[in-house]
């Protein structure tokens, strides 16, 4: 990846470092197919107002339906309502460092489904790596994995398998414009939640959430979700799956260094060392320490 790609990338991990948190206030008082359903339909609703006008937008959008369809379910509706449905019992902590195992999934998922994105000793020394220092930066302690159900944790990890084939079907929208493969997908995922919260949950019955919470109701749709897919998209489409998956294992990180930016937090030597097995990790995935490319 050039260092336009990583640009794009660090953002992303900033962006969805922050969809943890908001989807943690949420799901406390919004039921968690209901959430899906406004995160993804607010954030469809916000790019099609911003990308309606472009030459031949709609033209690819109906082109492309079945495979939108597809992107919409794997991406969108079944990670975020596992993750959601995992948020209800753990942190966004735990939640974010289980799914950080999608480049895992991804490097897995591609060697079985791809040509051009095979296992090698990088990949593998690399997702180690990263995996490593989730572990230390966060802490078995400050993620309270002991008091965590273990079907809570076994939905994070389903997200992000899930996201894993998404990493790699959605190489097939290369070429495409990312807003259009972005607002498509997201388009599709609300269809699909739809049916699945009216007859749920059962949303007209519930209270009106806190102001709190429409607040982080509104950042998870329209920065975590509508501008974050955009950028997904655009880096999916020049860097490939496994780099894109990359982004998991710098969201946990990203949460603390906006601690460090905008809260007055500090990092710990455990923490500092943390943060250096992921960059190490990041290096290996992107093939920057020059391990031998084989398998």
């Amino acid at each position: 990846m050039d260092l336009a790609t990583w640009s794009l990338l660090l953002l992303l991990g900033f962006i969805w470092g922050g969809s943890f948190f908001f989807g943690r206030v949420a799901v406390q008082h919004v039921p968690p197919m209901t959430l899906v359903l406004v995160r993804v339909a607010l954030a469809a609703l916000a790019l099609h107002l911003a990308f309606a006008r472009l030459p031949g937008f709609y033209q690819t959008l109906v082109s492309r339906w079945r495979e939108l369809l597809v992107m919409g379910l794997i991406n969108n509706a079944i990670p975020f309502t596992l993750i959601f449905v995992g948020q209800t019992e753990i942190g966004s902590g735990l939640a974010s460092i289980l799914n950080a195992t999608t480049p895992l999934w991804a490097v897995l998922v591609a060697q079985v489904f791809t040509t051009d994105e095979k296992i090698t000793a990088a990949k593998l020394i690399g997702c180690a790596l990263g995996l490593a220092g989730m572990v230390m930066l966060i802490g078995p302690a400050a993620l309270g994995i002991a008091d965590s159900p273990l079907w809570a944790k076994l939905a994070v990890v389903g997200a992000a398998i899930s996201y894993g084939f998404a990493a790699s079907f959605g190489k097939r929208f290369k070429g495409i414009s990312p807003r259009v493969t972005a607002t498509g997908q997201l388009t599709a995922s609300t269809l699909i939640m739809l049916p699945m919260a009216f007859i749920v949950d059962r949303p007209w019955t519930l209270p009106v959430p806190p102001p709190d919470v429409i607040a982080a109701i509104l950042a998870l749709s329209l920065v975590s979700t509508a501008f974050a897919y955009v950028v997904f998209f655009r880096i999916l489409s020049v860097a490939g799956a496994t780099s894109a998956s990359l982004v998991t294992l710098l969201v946990p990180p990203a949460a603390i260094l906006l601690g460090i930016l905008f809260l007055g937090e500090t990092l710990s030597l455990t923490e500092t060392l943390g943060l250096g097995l992921i960059a190490l990790g990041l290096l290996s995935l992107d093939n920057r320490l020059g391990i031998k490319r084989g398998g």
